[in-house]
């Protein structure tokens, strides 16, 4: 069961004050043709400061290590012969290999990912990483066997912020408190509006989503549509390991 709650909080990736619609998910502990040239790796700041940091570059041989709380930015191209899937669909092909140092759980969590096919008939794709808990991870190309991403994810001296689901239109954040039905009878902070008067029909909005122990955004392009919101496109792919928070997210934009 979801029960959803609101807590009033500092988003850790924004500056202003966060209503944060909560969604009481039991997910901490889920499980879930050529190699790629390079992959990329972007490293996201720790909870809570923002920051900006340089990419570094590294083979898919070597050894990503990074600490909880981070994330990064996988990047490939991936062979599936004649038939280009997807998205969606190359993702259900990217195998995560979990192994904590407690035994338990997942170690990471990818959040998002986007792509498009290559001239030469591969798809090129993008996987935006989160660590979440010490251990070893890493992300296998299940056709070919070949090990896209791996990763030595150390402890962190720094508090690790409970996930919990955040919700934004542009730059006002949904308040969920009143428990609306959907994100048009919701109310948007600061100012206290509703989001019918601040989203007018057929307009789109940047809508962002929070849910990760980095607390990075996840961004869709979103129209509404009368009483209910429809996609702009269906990529990114939003939170592919915890499909809790999609059906809540589903179910409340009204997709």
């Amino acid at each position: 069961m979801i029960n959803c709650n609101v807590n009033a909080t500092r988003a850790p990736r924004i500056g202003w004050r966060a209503i944060i619609l909560t969604a009481l998910l039991t997910l901490w502990g889920c499980g879930h043709n050529a190699p790629p040239k390079q992959q990329t790796a972007s490293p996201a700041p720790q909870q809570p400061a923002p920051a900006k940091t340089a990419e570094q570059t590294t083979p898919p041989s070597d050894l990503v290590t990074m600490d909880v709380a981070k994330s990064v930015m996988v990047t490939v191209e991936l062979d599936f012969g004649k038939k280009i899937p997807t998205i969606a669909e190359a993702l259900t092909q990217v195998e995560r290999k979990y192994q904590p140092d407690d035994g338990q759980g997942r170690t990471f969590a990818v959040l998002d990912a986007y792509g498009e096919p290559t001239p030469d008939g591969k798809l090129h794709m993008s996987m935006h990483v989160s660590s979440e808990k010490p251990g070893g991870g890493q992300l296998v190309f299940k056709r070919t066997g070949e090990v896209l991403w791996r990763a030595k994810i150390n402890p962190t001296s720094m508090p690790i912020q409970p996930k919990t689901l955040t919700m934004m239109v542009g730059a006002s954040t949904v308040d969920g408190s009143t428990n609306p039905s959907s994100i048009i009878e919701a109310r948007v902070k600061p100012g206290d509006q509703p989001v019918r008067d601040v989203w007018p029909d057929g307009q789109e909005r940047d809508m962002t989503f929070i849910y990760s122990a980095c607390g990075c955004p996840v961004h869709a392009q979103v129209r509404r549509a009368g009483d209910r919101t429809v996609r702009v496109k269906d990529t990114p792919v939003i939170f592919p390991d915890d499909p809790k928070v999609v059906e809540l997210i589903t179910k409340f934009m009204r997709w």
